[in-house]
């Protein structure tokens, strides 16, 4: 290796080590915190980082009577694991047909959901909001209507998933259609075993949706504590007079938040980073 090359490495790997020290600091920050003790402390105010004495106290706390953490918890993990299945399931589905499909209007279906994506989710939350109170899946209610809403639109995020698709040879297609095999069955036994990468791929993008979600669940939830998810409720607890009080165990209930999505990608990242790859050649 050249000299010119070795030194401009170096300053790469220290331009990155950088980087990874500022983005990374404000999670130590948090994972310290976590550990704080807060007893005979103004409010939990201090003016250091590390800790003089590191205790379990916030996360006792968590799933203590006093606290609806785990209440909260299993909203989300309970929304987030329906939507996941119930995203993947459609947005697979759609991505076949219109994949492996031709039939009248699918340029002009593929191109009105490209256009309509392009429109924020917001601008749909009042009418939603309302939809959903008509059926009871509001406040207490907003699991189920957050569920609802999560599956219902999935099918128009088909772009990657299709593009996947279309790299799987249509000649497999064929000569199963030839030897009797009916569209069913191509799928669920040709595709699905070779789809494997953008199938996690799909599955982690609508797990993530609803497990990081605090503006609609809050919008649906409406100050019901029974419908909060995670993300509503640790907002709410910093969002009080005693701001102080509930910042470490903001700290410990946002460490427990995301260890299982850490968790998720870590033993999963091969496959994901294959579903983006693969998707991304066809559209």
């Amino acid at each position: 290796m050249s000299k010119s090359r070795r030194i401009s490495n170096f300053f790469a790997y220290l331009a990155l080590i950088v980087m990874s020290i500022i983005w990374l600091f404000p999670f130590v920050c948090i994972i310290l915190q976590s550990f704080r003790s807060a007893t005979g402390e103004y409010g939990g105010m201090v003016n250091y980082l590390v800790p003089k004495r590191f205790s379990l106290d916030n996360y006792v706390w968590l799933f203590g009577n006093s606290s609806k953490f785990v209440h909260w918890y299993a909203n989300t993990l309970t929304i987030a694991i329906f939507v996941s299945i119930g995203q993947t399931i459609m947005v697979l589905m759609v991505s076949y047909a219109l994949s492996r499909m031709r039939f009248k209007g699918r340029e002009l279906l593929m191109r009105f959901w490209l256009i309509l994506g392009m429109f924020p989710g917001f601008l749909t939350m009042i009418c939603l909001y309302f939809l959903l109170k008509l059926f009871n899946l509001t406040q207490a209610g907003a699991v189920p209507g957050l569920i609802l809403i999560g599956v219902a639109s999935s099918g128009m995020g088909y772009y990657v998933c299709k593009g996947y698709f279309d790299t799987i040879p249509k000649s497999l297609d064929e000569a199963a259609r030839i030897d009797g095999a009916s569209r069913a069955r191509v799928f669920f036994n040709m595709i699905i075993p070779l789809s494997k990468p953008i199938i996690i791929y799909t599955a982690l993008v609508a797990f993530m949706a609803p497990w990081c979600d605090y503006v609609f669940a809050s919008y649906v939830a409406f100050g019901n504590t029974d419908g909060y998810n995670v993300a509503v409720a640790l907002y709410n607890w910093v969002n009080t007079a005693d701001y102080q009080g509930y910042f470490t165990r903001f700290c410990a209930g946002g460490i427990l938040v995301a260890i299982p999505v850490t968790i998720l990608f870590m033993c999963l990242q091969r496959y994901y980073v294959e579903g983006v790859t693969g998707g991304a050649v066809k559209g």
